[in-house]
């Protein structure tokens, strides 16, 4: 008992004769808890436990650690100021105010929470902002889905709706799943009046028009992209719809063809010099992190901890000012270096609480992101949080190590979120294609229903013609006999006429069901599974 007043004491003595910046936002426990007092922007929680062998060392080390904390805002501060789409940072700002609920360090939190939340504030008021431009957009395509007339016109204010609203931005998954669904709501109604004015197959071509002009433009707006992944992916896409649309006017759909190769070709050919260019930038990337690594590991068994630990600290900033390397050859110049810097730290025992407390730091970082990920794992912002959910899977990879009883399980809950996101992703591109296919059956049943008519019309022609042709022969001679025959000839064109249109329909509509079985059957080739290895 005398020795638990006794260390008691000695911390407050030591607590009192402090002199730490930001000391009056903590409070010494006489248990020896070092507590950040709860303010309107966090709670209370423990920083450290403080003992009076250790209160030199670690209330030293969660100062330094917090200018290194102060830095990350400061540095999120300039990508705020520098950023015009604030809302591209939302998940930083939720990652950053999470890590500073977990972070130990001694310094000035009410600051920095001061700061988190007016970013916060002006996040919602975009949001809000969005929201409202959505629904103006929504609106908009109820009113012309009932009232266009001009098929053409409105098909083109709806494209030019949906472009508005692609460009937007971010709105709260419920509210936007809504406005969008009465937005497609409203298209669904437009194109369902459009295709019950386009039945018969002149208007089937324009309509086929429309639908490769859209996969042109499309193309054409991809064309400058830097996005190699999603953008190789969108091609390819475009490529399927334009064989999936039937036929439209040949010197028109020649045009087309040729403007959708050039959009295809031109982006094609900026993504092999761009990855050229990468594919040099990483071979000299290697040589110089080799020359690094050789450097860290001749530094691994110093004994001048300060020294050393100040290179090691240079030689990391270096690394990572020097770029990526090739994927092939990354982990292993990175877990050499990284066995050669541990090696060092290893044998520093003096700093072990240092040491410590940037372990705590690196469990707050990827806290935060497992965080994040849980956020985004039911989004159907699919290309959005695609990039997202990447981006925290690089910067989990730069962060390091954490405490040895949080590794597994924080992994696991990042890896669990991100593997949920991309499952669903996947099902999602799933029934999209099964809506297509289920689209392209009732639209080949429709063609048999219409041949079996004009078969039976054809059938009902030429017996009409054997009809008219038995009265012809059988006319009866008198004073309308010349009047008759020219009645009955002028049938019997009629019926030749009409029987030599539908012959032609008739092999017109064999010759595209031909087409499209072929066509079935290349693609279903083209579509088999290939065989991936994990």
């Amino acid at each position: 008992m005398t020795t638990e007043v006794s260390n008691a004491e000695a911390l407050k003595q030591l607590w009192s004769n402090a002199d730490l910046p930001g000391k009056d936002f903590f409070e010494l426990k006489d248990n020896g808890d070092l507590v950040l007092k709860k303010t309107s922007s966090h709670p209370e929680r423990i920083i450290a436990s403080l003992t009076p062998e250790n209160f030199s060392a670690l209330t030293k080390a969660l100062a330094d650690k917090f200018p290194e904390v102060e830095g990350r805002l400061n540095e999120l501060q300039t990508e705020w100021t520098t950023t015009e789409d604030k809302l591209k940072l939302m998940g930083k700002v939720s990652r950053f105010k999470e890590y500073l609920l977990h972070t130990n360090a001694i310094g000035n939190f009410d600051a920095l929470h001061t700061q988190i939340a007016a970013w916060e504030k002006e996040v919602a008021a975009l949001i809000e902002d969005n929201y409202t431009k959505k629904l103006a957009v929504a609106e908009q395509a109820e009113q012309i889905s009932s009232e266009g007339r001009n098929w053409k016109e409105t098909t083109q204010t709806l494209k030019d709706l949906a472009e508005q609203w692609k460009h937007i931005g971010y709105v709260e998954r419920h509210r936007n799943d809504e406005l969008w669904n009465r937005f497609e709501a409203a298209k669904q109604k437009f194109f369902d009046r459009k295709r019950q004015h386009h039945d018969d197959s002149e208007k089937e071509m324009l309509q086929n028009l429309d639908l490769k002009m859209e996969v042109v433009e499309k193309a054409e707006s991809l064309t400058a992209s830097e996005e190699w992944k999603n953008t190789t992916e969108g091609f390819r896409q475009l490529m399927d719809q334009w064989k999936s649309i039937g036929h439209t006017w040949n010197e028109k759909n020649e045009e087309l063809w040729n403007r959708f190769m050039l959009a295809k070709n031109s982006f094609f050919e900026r993504k092999n010099a761009h990855f050229e260019v990468i594919r040099a930038e990483q071979e000299i990337n290697y040589n110089k992190k080799v020359a690094l690594l050789e450097k860290a590991e001749a530094l691994k068994d110093s004994k001048d901890w300060t020294k050393t630990t100040n290179a090691y600290v240079a030689l990391m900033e270096e690394w990572k000012s020097i770029g990526r390397v090739p994927t092939d050859k990354a982990d292993e110049l990175w877990n050499k270096l990284h066995a050669a810097k541990d090696h060092f730290f290893a044998n520093k025992r003096q700093h072990t609480e240092t040491l410590r407390v940037t372990l705590e730091d690196n469990y707050a970082q990827k806290l935060s992101l497992a965080k994040r990920a849980e956020e985004l794992k039911n989004s159907t912002q699919w290309r959005e949080t695609t990039e997202e959910m990447n981006e925290l899977f690089a910067e989990w990879k730069k962060i390091g190590p954490v405490p040895r009883e949080h590794g597994d399980t924080l992994w696991e809950q990042f890896i669990a979120a991100r593997k949920h996101f991309f499952n669903r992703k996947d099902a999602d591109r799933d029934k999209r294609k099964q809506h297509f296919e289920r689209k392209m059956h009732e639209k080949e049943e429709r063609s048999k229903n219409f041949l079996v008519e004009l078969e039976n019309e054809l059938k009902e022609e030429v017996e009409k013609l054997a009809d008219f042709r038995i009265a012809l022969e059988n006319v009866t001679p008198g004073n309308k006999e010349k009047e008759l025959r020219a009645h009955l000839e002028k049938l019997i064109k009629g019926c030749e006429q009409k029987i030599t249109h539908k012959e032609q329909m008739i092999a017109d509509i064999k010759k595209q069901a031909m087409e499209m079985e072929a066509k079935k059957n290349n693609d279903a080739d083209n579509n088999k599974p290939e065989q991936t290895t994990s």
